[in-house]
């Protein structure tokens, strides 16, 4: 464990991003999965949209890198189209 006030606070400030970035990365994931297996193509392509904004959040916030954010876009974008 830290035992300098400044280890501790950093230790504070990164269980707190933890909690942040682990939220967010949830959130997509869940967003991905459910316009996965949306039963018909409007809800698929509604929640695709909302997945792809969710992504590029996570990709502003540094959660994600820009190229693997728009990978994720790209390739649900395409399973969506095939539906």
């Amino acid at each position: 464990m830290a035992n300098h006030k400044s280890a501790i606070k950093r230790h504070k400030q990164s269980l707190k991003r933890k909690a942040r970035n682990k939220a967010a990365r949830t959130e997509y994931r869940n967003a991905i999965k459910n316009a996965l297996t949306a039963a018909d193509k409007s809800t698929a392509t509604s929640e695709a949209r909302r997945a792809e904004s969710l992504l590029a959040s996570a990709a502003r916030k540094g959660i994600l890198g820009k190229g693997t954010a728009k990978r994720y876009i790209s390739r649900l974008a395409k399973q969506v189209a095939a539906k």
